[in-house]
């Protein structure tokens, strides 16, 4: 039912948009670094020791505007699978991104910048853990080369410091 006034919601604005003559939005630069993304990559997560393998598939959606991600994989002995909607707020002038996993029930918010001297988008938000609480968090997304990037998970804490959650190393299968 939610879906269904959503996309009502969606219906009217876009309508709305073509009476008024408003053009919709195109991709731009942020969005072909996005889109450079594409395809499919072979991750390893390190957490706590340990190491676990997955594969995370990217695709350029709903014109150009948005990057969806699939991961499949393994966490702690379990199967893991998550998916990813990142995009560019052209309004906001950030990168926005929001995640849902099969270990939660709530989604995780975030927005960030890119870093042009480092190569990479720094984000920020809050990930949901349980009972209507959150924490902190940042999260690094390094491209390394065009076939090898580098994603770093960290809990901010109370006095602004960073502890490393857990890192996941990408390499581009085609």
């Amino acid at each position: 039912m939610l879906r269904h006034a959503f996309l009502g919601v969606v219906v009217c604005l876009a309508y709305a948009a073509a009476v008024s003559g408003q053009e919709p939005p195109k991709p731009g630069p942020e969005h072909e670094k996005l889109k450079e993304l594409e395809g499919t990559w072979d991750a390893v997560m390190e957490m706590g020791g340990q190491e676990s393998k997955g594969k995370t598939v990217y695709k350029s959606v709903n014109g150009g505007l948005w990057l969806l991600s699939d991961h499949e994989g393994e966490l702690a002995g379990m199967k893991f699978e998550g998916h990813g909607l990142d995009g560019y707020d052209q309004t906001k002038k950030k990168y926005v991104s929001i995640w849902t996993d099969s270990m939660g029930t709530a989604p995780m918010f975030m927005e960030g910048d890119y870093d042009a001297k480092n190569k990479m988008v720094v984000f920020s938000g809050e990930m949901p853990v349980g009972e209507g609480k959150s924490v902190k968090v940042k999260s690094t997304h390094e491209a390394k080369d065009k076939d090898h990037r580098s994603m770093k998970m960290y809990m901010v804490m109370p006095d602004n410091s960073e502890q490393l959650m857990f890192t996941i190393n990408y390499t581009r299968r085609n």
